[in-house]
């Protein structure tokens, strides 16, 4: 873990990085584990399109209505315990100006001596729902790479606003990783994920060694994979065509399978969307 430090922000957003709230449900589960103190949020008339992004309206406990404005924020825990810290960078993804954007959150990461990014995303893909989820581990870091075995991607095409964070932070000098999570596509509806956010976390453990506490989310990951067990027995097309979907991934999982099927899932997914992951919640 050396070489994203002990001070590492975890990143997700809203929107075309986030299908089936996977990532965004993640970075929700962290910021339940703990208390966080507030250390920068942009001002939402830069980067948002409200036709696009409305606010909302809600009452106070004292009756009194209230605008709230989409926002992006990084936090930071109130304790510090053993081990790395968990910043989180979560909001909405802007609607433009994305280079301002990134570098006003690597210049606070700076100011702060983060020493480490990690992106978290989903994509639809098409996966079964009932073997584990894939998850794709890349960086564009060669020593990140080697310490912690990830990938190189090399995937050509659209990104999100994860895939500018991240090259304005390897620009400067903070090592990234980046998770990618594959949803089936099949349960695009079937929102919030919880199977796919327990993966993600599951393997942000890995990587990083720090344990988040997700019991109740596994007893959610059971009760979602069994809901879609449910739908599925009602419809003998959608039960052949998971099938089918599960001989494949059984092949992928067979000692012969190249060991980059997953990226190769991943960039696939992508060439075909032409727009990217997540795109189903525009």
């Amino acid at each position: 873990m050396d070489v994203l430090g002990s001070r590492i922000v975890i990143v997700a957003f809203d929107g075309w990085n986030d299908a089936g709230e996977a990532a965004s449900g993640a970075l929700a589960a962290l910021r339940a584990t703990s208390e966080y103190d507030l250390v920068h949020t942009v001002d939402p008339e830069l980067y948002f399109d409200y036709q696009y992004t409305r606010p909302s309206t809600q009452l106070d406990t004292e009756g009194r209505r209230r605008l709230k404005w989409p926002e992006a924020t990084l936090w930071r825990p109130r304790d510090a315990g053993d081990g790395p810290e968990f910043w989180l960078l979560t909001g909405v993804e802007p609607a433009r100006t994305w280079q301002s954007f990134a570098a006003e959150f690597i210049d606070v990461a700076l100011r702060d001596d983060v020493s480490g990014f990690i992106m978290l995303g989903a994509m639809l893909a098409d996966v079964p729902h009932s073997r584990p989820i894939s998850i794709f581990a890349a960086s564009q870091n060669e020593q990140a790479r080697e310490e912690l075995g990830l990938e190189k991607s090399l995937y050509e095409g659209p990104v999100g606003i994860l895939s500018v964070i991240e090259h304005y932070a390897e620009s400067a000098g903070i090592p990234t990783a980046t998770l990618w999570a594959s949803v089936p596509h099949y349960v695009a509806n079937a929102t919030p994920s919880p199977k796919v956010t327990l993966a993600l976390l599951d393997r942000l453990e890995e990587l990083t060694g720090v344990s988040v506490p997700r019991d109740a989310l596994r007893t959610e990951a059971a009760a979602w994979e069994a809901s879609i067990d449910a739908a599925a027995a009602d419809d003998e097309e959608m039960t052949e065509y998971i099938r089918q979907l599960e001989r494949t991934r059984d092949t992928w999982d067979s000692p012969e399978a190249s060991g980059d099927a997953i990226a190769q899932e991943f960039e696939k997914y992508l060439r075909r969307r032409g727009d990217g992951p997540g795109d189903h919640k525009r």
